[in-house]
């Protein structure tokens, strides 16, 4: 017995988790109970996708000594000596009892998470309410209408199975039909998953070599999301005039102006200024609220400023890769093969030993093309593999799924384990990489979106967790009943695994596991077609619903307005960069007179005579007008220092520079050196202000 392969899963579980977490939160802004209840589902989701395939070898093993086993009690000692040799114990074995355990408490703890936490959890968030007694049931009323269709369906198959002559209602039956019900939701959703990202994912490998078709729709989705931006920006505008308005009707001593503050706090400061200079028009109603009006005033300011964060983050992260796939291509046509950039990033350390300019140019310019389209080869074989298996796997005579031929029959003939448990990590590792990336990619109703750089909110960190949670044990289940080693789905009495005990089967309702749980993965067959040929692009399109369609005139708009905000977005940080240097190049050169002294200095120099002033005005006014156009071996645009990242950008400029409601406000940050590669997002943490407020501090 060996307990380390599986301890080491464990441990792999919770790095892995923890490092996704520690990407896409904030650990140091969200509320602690967010952040260890979106752990613990992320970290039992990963154990059952890494451990699932140490339960598969210990199955092998099992049913090798059942195959192997001679009854007769006068067995020679030959015999004997063979059956030992051919089943071998794996060196991952453990005692039968641990899998079952491990089982039972990820599986329902997992169940427990996704139906009945997270979801009160993020009603709980959005909810406006002040208190938690109102939190608490304005989340209950947001999650009985989600329910109600659940649980109606529920009710009606108990009615069913009671009246049904011959079966008894017991509590294993009852564990069965929910664990069942949620895995038929589970698949009925992996199957709209796989039909996208199993053609999706080989396509967009292969399209990422092609750097200028990747140009081509990033200028699209700049078009989309700059309109959506604007509509962030105009929803906060409106949203800060209904709390101008009602701060005036209701003055301080007033009994609901505790609520009115509770609002305001959740405003970043530099908007509660801008908001109190402002003058609102004369038609502007000023009758006190009700305590219902306050609530949904709380409830659209909670709502707008998330969707402002997250356009503004997508906002950036976007005009990041377009900057970097332009100076790519320029690159290309390099004679020196040295990476030049438009806008330089800190050197870190990586990028003064290790990534230099000649290593990030052959990455870049030669290696990453091919790199991609070996990945998408490799990707088009496996998708082709799953759906071929996904739409026979169900056939037991000939065995015509190819992961159950080569793991149950190949790998199972000299019962290598190494092998088996390496296949079956790389086919379960495909399956969640295809179904995961399209629920990150998920954007539903302008809350859910998952962004790098800490700047993901508490709302869509739940989301994520939840459907993690609800895809993990449907998809491995249905990992089993690929390579066959699930008996009621290909009717033939096999060794199953642990997992698949645990989890259940749905046979008290013929119609759900003769049917629905075997033959609607075929579909998967007809969304992929239908994902190969665009025809929902196509369908969105006609609706009105802005598409990346190449031969659609409305695309070529959309291309042609994008590519014209990048250039005005790359001429805005030019200047800001511009007059930064102007700055600092003018602050080294008078550093201690008049107001210009540093603090804390008691180096004394001559003042400036007036020619000096004079030709050091005149060259700025030459350098602000006339900016020099060269090419000095680093860069392609101005002669400007550009190791000070822009100070401002639009949402600064309308808004406020606190509006991103995701960062983390110290003071001690504003004297730190940004030393991050993206330095648009570190430029966010120099914001002044009070930190955000947690979800539990209104009550």
């Amino acid at each position: 017995m060996n307990y380390g392969p599986l301890i080491s899963k464990i441990l792999l579980s919770f790095i892995l988790a923890a490092t996704v977490l520690y990407r896409y939160g904030n650990w140091f802004r969200h509320h602690i109970i967010v952040t260890l209840i979106v752990l613990l589902a992320w970290y039992f989701s990963f154990l059952i996708i890494f451990a699932l395939p140490l339960d598969v070898i210990s199955t092998v093993y099992r049913q090798c000594k059942e195959e192997h086993d001679i009854p007769a009690v006068n067995a020679s000692l030959h015999a004997n000596f063979t059956n030992k040799e051919k089943c071998e114990e794996p060196w991952s074995q453990v005692p039968d009892e641990v899998f079952p355990n491990l089982w039972h408490t990820v599986y329902w703890s997992t169940q427990c998470l996704t139906w009945l936490v997270m979801p009160m959890m993020q009603s709980y968030i959005k909810a406006g309410d002040f208190t938690v007694k109102g939190k608490l049931k304005s989340a209950i009323i947001d999650n009985a209408i989600y329910y109600g269709s659940y649980l109606l369906i529920c009710g009606v198959l108990l009615i069913y199975l009671a009246l049904k002559p011959g079966i008894d209602l017991d509590w294993s039956k009852l564990k069965a039909i929910a664990s069942s019900a949620s895995n038929t939701w589970g698949l009925f959703l992996l199957v709209l998953l796989f039909g996208y990202a199993l053609v999706e994912v080989p396509r967009t490998l292969w399209n990422n070599s092609n750097r200028s078709f990747v140009l081509t729709r990033s200028y699209f989705k700049a078009a989309k999301l700059s309109s959506d931006k604007c509509e962030a920006e105009e929803t906060v505008d409106d949203v800060l005039e209904s709390l101008q308005a009602v701060s005036l009707a209701v003055p301080p001593g007033h009994p609901l102006h505790l609520n009115l503050e509770t609002i305001l706090q959740k405003v970043p400061t530099e908007l509660r200024d801008r908001m109190s200079r402002r003058q609102l028009p004369d038609d502007t109603p000023t009758d006190v609220p009700t305590e219902k009006a306050l609530i949904r005033l709380h409830k659209q300011t909670i709502k707008s400023l998330q969707v402002l964060q997250r356009t503004e983050t997508q906002w950036n992260l976007l005009v990041e890769k377009i900057f970097d796939l332009e100076d790519t291509l320029k690159n290309q046509i390099s004679r020196d093969r040295r990476f030049k950039r438009t806008f330089q990033k800190p050197r870190t350390y990586l990028r003064r030993f290790l990534y230099v300019p000649i290593v990030e140019w052959y990455w870049k310019c030669v290696v990453y093309g091919y790199t991609q389209k070996l990945l998408a080869v490799l990707a088009g074989i496996f998708s082709v593999a799953v759906v071929w298996s996904e739409v026979t796997f169900f056939n037991k005579e000939p065995v015509l799924s190819i992961f159950a031929l080569i793991i149950v029959n190949w790998a199972k003939f000299n019962y290598d384990y190494f092998t088996i448990e390496l296949l079956s990590t790389i086919i379960i590792l495909y399956l969640c990489y295809c179904a995961y990336s399209t629920v990150l990619k998920i954007k539903l109703l302008n809350l859910y979106y998952l962004a790098p750089h800490h700047q993901t909110n508490e709302y869509s960190l739940i989301f994520s967790g939840m459907m993690l949670s609800r895809l993990t044990p449907p998809l491995c289940l249905n990992f089993l009943g690929l390579i066959h080693m699930d008996s009621h789905i290909i009717k033939k009495q096999v060794m199953e695994t642990q997992y698949t005990q645990i989890m259940g089967h749905m046979d008290v309702i013929a119609i759900i596991s003769d049917g629905f749980n075997v033959y609607f993965p075929m579909a998967i067959l007809v969304f992929c077609l239908a994902t190969y040929f665009s025809v929902g692009s196509r369908l969105l399109s006609m609706l009105g619903f802005h598409q990346f369609i190449g031969d659609d005139e409305m695309t070529t708009d959309l291309v042609e307005e994008g590519r014209e905000l990048i250039k005005r977005e790359k001429r805005k940080r030019q200047r800001s960069e511009e007059s930064s240097s102007r700055r600092r190049e003018f602050n080294e050169r008078f550093p201690t007179t008049g107001r210009y002294r540093q603090r804390g200095s008691n180096d004394t120099i001559r003042p400036m005579t007036q020619l000096e002033n004079l030709d050091g005005t005149r060259s700025n006014l030459l350098q602000e007008s006339h900016p020099l156009e060269s090419y000095d071996g680093t860069r392609y645009t101005t002669e400007v220092d550009t190791r000070f990242p822009p100070d401002t950008d639009d949402i600064d400029a309308r808004f406020g520079a606190s509006t991103r409601i995701n960062e983390r406000y110290t003071s001690s940050r504003e004297l730190e050196p940004r030393f991050s590669d993206n330095y648009q997002l570190d430029s966010n943490y120099r914001r002044v202000g009070a930190p955000p407020r947690g979800i539990f501090d209104d009550v």
